[in-house]
């Protein structure tokens, strides 16, 4: 079962006929919003708004573990993801479309990033976080579209909700090499890799940020909302194409979905009972 977080700009998913609103209570609090289960054409999905219906929350208000175990609960095996970032080389143009398939942590707040602890040890492997096979399949959408996707690029994450400062944005693009920053990924797509849900995003690239020399090309939330709005028609088309063409079902032995084969430390008749049924639920 696939699911879609829209971004900025994306508070609904525009000719999916409603089958169901889905008003969940978590262990965690409440997702972002109503989960909108929909037909498009053959296909069911879910769709949630990642800052909620009306974009009242900022990135680190997001509550990323109510989120992800509520689109679990559902039965959610693949999520695909929609967010603005920022370019940190050249090539990738603000308009450009790219698909992370590495992640640089640099969150420094308080964010809540593992399903795991209190009872239950477990350590997941992030070398590879996302699905190869679904940015693939997004690939061969984007190039029946002729449109420009950039592929296998790291995406830096930072808290935000300031945007960046030129020292932060230099050492992002020239230290750690990284091609795109946001806010919102981490700790969505670490999240995910805990509960056995295969990922990815769609980054649109709403500007440069501000590592180059001309202040004139630094960005404002002027020139993010601009931009951003020119290509979200861009990146919907683009999903579409991916569901009505080139979507395929997750492949149930594939390293996203037996993430926990092996990541469990603790024996289970010494877990919690609450910890057992967290278990169960992300190993489904």
């Amino acid at each position: 079962m696939l699911a879609i977080i829209g971004g900025t700009g994306i508070y609904q998913f525009e000719g999916l006929d409603i089958i169901a609103n889905h008003q969940l209570d978590t262990p965690y609090g409440q997702p972002s919003a109503e989960i909108i289960e929909g037909q498009y054409g053959q296909l069911k999905l879910f769709f949630l708004a990642r800052h909620g219906s009306g974009h009242q929350l900022l990135p680190h208000e997001v509550n990323y573990r109510a989120n992800i175990w509520a689109l679990k609960s559902l039965g959610v095996t693949q999520i695909i993801g929609l967010s603005a970032t920022g370019s940190l080389q050249q090539e990738i143009a603000p308009g450009d479309l790219s698909i992370p398939s590495q992640y640089f942590d640099f969150i420094k707040g308080d964010r809540q990033k593992s399903f795991f602890g209190e009872g239950i040890a477990a350590h997941v492997s992030t070398a590879e976080p996302t699905c190869p096979q679904l940015a693939e399949n997004i690939a061969k959408a984007a190039k029946q579209l002729e449109i420009t996707l950039h592929q296998n690029k790291t995406y830096a994450c930072v808290d935000g909700p300031r945007l960046g400062t030129r020292a932060e944005s230099l050492f992002l693009k020239n230290a750690v090499k990284a091609d795109l920053v946001g806010m919102t990924n981490v700790p969505e797509v670490f999240l995910a890799r805990e509960a056995q849900i295969c990922y990815c995003t769609i980054a649109i690239a709403t500007d440069y940020d501000c590592w180059q020399d001309d202040p004139a090309h630094h960005v404002t939330v002027e020139q993010v909302i601009s931009r951003y709005g020119q290509s979200l028609e861009k990146a919907k088309l683009l999903l579409k194409t991916y569901l009505a063409h080139y979507h395929q079902a997750a492949d149930d032995n594939s390293a996203q979905r037996q993430s926990l084969a092996c990541a469990v430390l603790t024996p289970l008749d010494h877990i919690p009972e609450d910890k057992k049924a967290l278990l169960q639920l992300l190993k489904r």
